[in-house]
């Protein structure tokens, strides 16, 4: 399933590559043919030829021998490699030098596999390494793209022979051989992202117990301003009973209306720099433009009742998603209308806790505007498109085993948004009173940082 590229199209390939070689070579020639005026520094021709003879009579050293054998060439396609992965016990997916990442894995791989030469394989920018959809610590990938330039051995399938290298939390589904200048991030004109939250969190605020020394082992220690101040204060966690009150909550219609109410308003273009960091009101990559939202009807997983979230957008900044999510949840749990996702969109800076990354996936990039491109520019009928659903039976089963029980898995036995809630209701300070009927949001939560001065509020 892996080499999808047919003799004809290598060959269409090669040629391809020989014109440009040919341009190449004839533009250089031209201009090493042109004239130049004289440099009066230049020496002259009998100066150089004096050169040229003592050069001549030095001893030449004898070539260098190679220590072995040298490793056989194979033909080399540029190709957005698909890939799936559960990001447990990861730093994120991007190669990061002494951390363990996605990336990492799969690079390491493809070198044993032989998709990377092995004089590439010390450096993933010679093969021309990128990503599509960039994903953080812990967050899981159904489908993503990385693209190189990547060895295609003819003896056996490359994609059996790297997963076999690979740990079964990821997977590469297949590749598809893409033109030479393609570059995963900027020709996606869309990503699809899935969140899966558990209902109890709509259930009303319980203030735990707080001290300002640890009391418990398994206390929540939590930072926050109190008065201009940073305070450092102690959180109890929810004993046994409360746990298990909350795995057997059901949310109510209208709840479950309120927010799906909230996370429409977040559909169209808007200004999220309120759902991201690094920043500001005025910086115009704030600006995103979301396609399409859709929530499930409640689902039932060991007894726990959970929502599925898809969000269709163009792209999404770091933690955007996680915000977003956190947002609608927090109206929905509070007398908070709907109406004050507008204004978050405004100049007021306020603090969006995040929800957490556990139930948050990748499903799958789009390069739907690259393929009809394709299809237009070529008259072959075979020329593969960049689709996941090649590979959906698969990737269906990658999910079910290896991310949604995982998510559900975890979160049964380190009770993730369990812990999420006893964080928000123990809060002391003011950061969270645009939580209120009214829906405005009053100054006393307004948070001044460089991206957005005092100075810059009128």
């Amino acid at each position: 399933m892996g080499n999808l590229w047919s003799k004809e199209q290598v060959k269409e390939e090669e040629v391809i590559e020989q014109e440009e070689k040919i341009s190449i070579t004839t533009i250089e020639e031209s201009t090493v043919g042109s004239k130049r005026a004289a440099d009066p520094d230049q020496e002259s021709p009998k100066a150089k030829k004096t050169k040229k003879n003592k050069r001549d009579s030095r001893p030449r050293q004898p070539p260098l021998e190679h220590s072995g054998p040298r490793e056989p060439r194979l033909p080399k396609k540029k190709v957005a490699l698909l890939i799936g992965f559960n990001g447990t016990g990861y730093q994120g997916l991007q190669l990061n030098p002494n951390s363990k990442t996605i990336e990492g894995e799969v690079f390491e791989a493809l070198c044993k596999a032989n998709g990377v030469s092995k004089d590439n394989a010390n450096d993933p920018k010679k093969v021309n390494w990128m990503r599509c959809a960039r994903t953080d610590k812990g967050v899981h990938a159904a489908g993503n793209i990385l693209s190189l330039k990547m060895q295609i051995p003819s003896d056996y399938d490359i994609v059996e022979r790297t997963n076999s290298f690979l740990p079964e939390q990821i997977r590469v589904w297949g590749y598809v051989p893409v033109i030479g200048s393609f570059n995963p991030k900027t020709l996606c004109d869309s990503r699809i992202y899935e969140y899966l939250l558990p209902t109890y969190v709509f259930m009303e605020p319980i203030k735990p117990e707080i001290t300002s020394e640890q009391v418990h082992e398994d206390d929540l220690m939590l930072s926050t301003m109190v008065d201009g101040e940073p305070t450092t204060f102690y959180a109890r966690r929810s004993t046994p009973e409360l746990i298990e009150k909350r795995h057997a909550y059901r949310a109510t219609q209208q709840q479950l209306e309120k927010f799906k109410k909230a996370v429409k308003l977040y559909e169209g273009s808007h200004n999220f720099h309120n759902y991201t960091i690094g920043k500001g009101y005025k910086d115009h990559s704030s600006m995103r433009y979301i396609k399409n939202i859709t929530v499930s009807e409640p689902m039932y997983i060991r007894d726990t009742e959970w929502l599925s979230i898809k969000l269709h957008g163009q792209s999404f900044m770091l933690h955007q998603i996680r915000k977003m999510i956190s947002m609608a949840m927090l109206i929905a749990r509070t007398e908070t209308p709907v109406s004050l996702i507008q204004q978050t969109f405004g100049e007021k800076r306020i603090n969006i806790p995040k929800a957490p990354a556990l139930g948050l996936l990748l499903e799958r990039p789009v390069f739907d505007v690259y393929n009809d491109k394709l299809l237009q520019k070529t008259s072959k009928e075979d020329r593969i498109k960049i689709d996941f659903d090649v590979y959906k039976d698969k990737i269906e089963t990658f999910k079910q085993e290896w991310i949604y029980s995982k998510i559900f898995d975890t979160e049964i036995q380190e009770h993730v948004f369990d812990g999420f809630l006893t964080f928000l209701d123990a809060q002391l300070g003011h950061e969270y009173d645009y939580l209120n009927p009214e829906g405005v949001i009053p100054d006393i939560c307004i948070v001044h940082t460089k991206y957005n001065n005092k100075g810059d509020d009128d």
